[in-house]
């Protein structure tokens, strides 16, 4: 799905309204109509509810909302929020239809002494759209959004919070409703996806209102969503004549004294990908550990007892993907090891963990980066690579900036994990929740990308793919297990229930 600016999305609901052909108020009825059948399927019509509503299309919205809920038996206190000089035209429309039959359930905030104490179980946020570009220093918005804050009701926004901004950094001060729930038009909007703007963007969905496909398919942007179908498109068949030989050798090169566990969980899940040979090169201290756990994999040792110091060429030459990383600590001769394999290794690389951190503290390595090279940093490995960030908007910039300069792809891991290409396009996860944030969570998904690569998947699609379904795994492991009980082995063994 794709993540437009704000303009680009003005642009298709005009481009709607003069080629479905539609009228503006005709495709406003049809945004509230889906809006207030998800109301309807969140809340029964026991359920009190207060409508606050601007003076501009977003009001518009929640006026017509307000009529079709008492259409289907709900109560709605109405509540115009007169925060400007004119109403929009379609929202005056919406005004005289709603007076019509329910004038006596509408109300007017002129000021702040107009403001009600909300006792409502839901209050229903349509004052603000996500046109605003400053933030809001209204005295009379000021306290209402106070007042919805300090309500115990729950919040739904239509389409963003009043007062968010969907394409900047929101300051922590700001005057901005903290929304339980957002329903977003046609398209989710950037800043939901950042975990700063948790506080504001509770949980969100996307609705499809119905824009014109010619206008979305035309549509041209950096940023995408990632969902199931995205996925399943990518995804090659097996024939029933496959063999082990049809699906690649992974060489994964993990592990030190004491970390054989992160070694471990990245080649039970390398092979629960797919891969048809997963080798390991590990620390001699490893042999046992790894040879017991995991059977399926391939075992060849360092000459080093208890670090990797040193990768044979002839294992290179063999492998169709190399990951280096899980457990591996940060040795010197262990970075010497490094250092010799990226300067001698021409397929692409899969970096996690301490070899991150190794090329963060020798950072002219980058230029030798085998192109479409995976890094896979949680946000402080990112950091040591590139420096600090203020916020998710400087590290988004700073991430497309360093896949562009050294040709690599980043995998900067969290909610909405973000894959970021040496085009510039930014792909954002849609799969995985809070119980995948746990020890080893990384090491299989470096596994899962290494498995993916093996199996002749572009750099591109493995990285994508591998996000993808490592917190689809996790989804599906979450349904017979506690959010806080969670383990990685748990999310290897869900891998194999993904069709």
């Amino acid at each position: 799905m794709k993540i437009p600016s704000i303009a680009q999305i003005r642009e298709a609901d005009t481009y709607t309204i003069q080629n479905e052909p539609i009228s503006s108020i005709d495709l406003m009825e049809r945004s509230a109509s889906l809006c207030a059948k998800k109301i309807m399927h969140l809340f029964d019509n026991q359920t009190s509810v207060v409508m606050l509503c601007g003076m501009g299309n977003n009001g518009g919205d929640g006026l017509a909302m307000a009529r079709i809920l008492w259409q289907h038996d709900y109560t709605c206190e109405v509540y115009v929020v007169k925060h400007s000089q004119r109403f929009s035209e379609d929202c005056a429309i919406n005004l005289e239809r709603l007076k019509q039959s329910h004038a006596e359930h509408i109300h007017e905030i002129n000021q702040e002494a107009d403001i009600p104490c909300f006792h409502s179980d839901l209050i229903v946020d349509a004052i603000l759209g996500s046109g605003l570009n400053k933030a809001v220093t209204n005295s009379l918005l000021c306290a209402l959004f106070k007042q919805i804050n300090q309500s115990a009701a729950f919040v739904f926004s239509v389409d963003i919070p009043s007062g968010f901004f969907a394409e900047k950094p929101m300051d922590p001060s700001a005057c901005c409703v903290k929304a339980d729930f957002v329903f977003s038009f046609q398209f989710p909007k950037l800043a939901f996806l950042f975990p700063e703007n948790y506080v504001y963007v509770g949980e969100w969905e996307v609705g499809d209102i119905g824009l014109h496909p010619d206008m979305v398919h035309q549509i041209e942007t950096p940023f995408y969503y990632v969902e199931e179908k995205d996925i399943q498109s990518m995804m090659k068949p097996r024939h029933k004549f496959s063999h082990k030989g049809h699906f690649g050798h992974a060489l994964i090169i993990a592990g030190s004294k004491g970390m054989m566990g992160a070694a471990v969980l990245a080649a039970k899940a390398c092979l629960r990908s797919g891969a048809g040979i997963v080798e390991m090169h590990i620390p001699e201290a490893g042999y046992q550990i790894m040879q017991t756990c995991v059977n399926e994999a391939l075992c060849s040792c360092d000459e080093h007892k208890d670090i990797i110091s040193h990768i044979k060429h002839d294992k290179l030459l063999k492998a169709t993907a190399i990951a280096v990383g899980p457990g591996l600590g940060t040795h010197p001769d262990t970075a010497k090891a490094l250092n010799h394999l990226i300067k001698n290794t021409h397929i692409p690389l899969v970096f996690d963990a301490d070899a991150i951190n190794c090329i963060a503290e020798n950072k002219t390595w980058l230029e030798f980066i085998p192109p479409n090279s995976i890094f896979t940093p949680h946000p402080k490995e990112f950091e040591r690579l590139v420096g600090k960030t203020r916020n998710s908007f400087d590290r988004l910039n700073l991430q497309r900036e360093f896949s562009n300069k050294y040709q690599c792809i980043i995998v900067l891991k969290g909610a909405h994990s973000c894959v970021s290409m040496p085009d510039g396009k930014v792909f954002f996860n849609s799969s995985g929740n809070p119980g995948m944030a746990s020890g080893g969570s990384g090491d299989v998904l470096t596994g899962i990308i290494t498995g993916l690569l093996a199996q002749g998947y572009h750099p591109t699609e493995a990285a994508v793919m591998g996000v993808y379904l490592h917190g689809k795994a996790g989804d599906m492991a979450l349904s017979t297990r506690s959010v806080s009980g969670l383990l990685a082995s748990d999310i290897i063994e869900a891998l194999s229930g993904i069709s």
